[in-house]
């Protein structure tokens, strides 16, 4: 008796292989969903695998980002007219732009070489009396790079007035005492120093010359400075300037003027009539 084998194709004719292969081939399509995941292959978008926790992260992050950066800009536009308000105040000009050429304009002072990126704005201009007058707020950046190759950007902010009083002043630095300073002076490294110890606790003093220095911070300019607001002065050729780290608030500018003439004011009238001489 003869026995005829069916193939496992049952009636459709198809064979086992052929059933093997469609099987593997409709498994591999139930992978992907309608969105694009699939249960073995990477996401096509990222944020599909993320819980709804964090997925809640992510977007109260951005939104955080964002408001700080709105915050920011409304910061700057107010900071703009308050500034612009108190030049209108004294009757100087206000220019609120970016400007580079601040550091070719005052070429005598090394905070304006600092970093790369570097630029003035929210620039004020005047007089006092008849010296020329030149207030802003000053931009630079500096760059870093850690151990492991990645570098960073740190953007600096400080605010200047420079005051053009058309003397011969050589170099002479006067800022407030730091902590770096004490310690310094602790190991050695000594500041110009005064007759008044109160001075000397509160100011740090650097000359080129130091009968210089004594010339111009004898004691009715110490006892000046010390009632004064606290600024950087520097003095380099007819040029005064006073800078502090960060911007100053809008009336701090004349603030920093009234400290250049304060100190202007108060020269010996042997200096004075030196130069007088010494130009004629």
């Amino acid at each position: 008796m003869s026995i005829v084998r069916r193939s496992a194709g049952g009636p459709t004719g198809k064979s086992g292989e052929d059933r093997a292969g469609f099987s593997q081939f409709a498994a591999r399509e139930s992978e992907f969903t309608f969105y694009g995941r699939s249960k073995n292959l990477t996401p096509l978008w990222p944020m599909a695998t993320m819980s709804g926790m964090e997925f809640l992260v992510v977007i109260v992050f951005i939104g955080l980002f964002i408001a700080i950066f709105v915050f920011a800009q409304m910061q700057a536009a107010q900071r703009r007219q308050d500034v612009a308000a108190a030049a209108a105040q004294r009757g100087w000009r206000f220019r609120p732009e970016n400007d580079r050429t601040i550091e070719a304009r005052f070429p005598e002072f090394s905070c304006l070489r600092e970093g790369s990126n570097r630029y003035g704005y929210n620039i004020v201009e005047g007089t006092r009396g008849q010296w020329p007058v030149c207030g802003f707020d000053y931009h630079y950046e500096t760059h870093s790079t850690d151990s492991n190759g990645h570098s960073e950007t740190t953007t600096h902010s400080f605010s200047a007035v420079v005051v053009d009083t058309g003397l011969p002043l050589s170099p002479l630095m006067i800022r407030p005492e730091t902590f770096l300073d004490r310690f310094g002076a602790a190991i050695g490294f000594h500041a110009i120093e005064f007759e008044s110890a109160e001075f000397n606790r509160q100011f740090h003093v650097k000359a080129p010359d130091k009968h210089w220095a004594f010339d111009v911070i004898h004691q009715g300019t110490m006892e000046f400075l010390l009632a004064a607001p606290r600024f950087t002065i520097e003095l380099a050729g007819p040029r005064v300037m006073a800078h502090r780290s960060g911007t100053f608030n809008p009336g701090e500018f004349e603030q920093g003027v009234d400290v250049i003439g304060g100190i202007i004011d108060r020269l010996p009238d042997y200096l004075i009539r030196q130069w007088k001489g010494a130009a004629s």
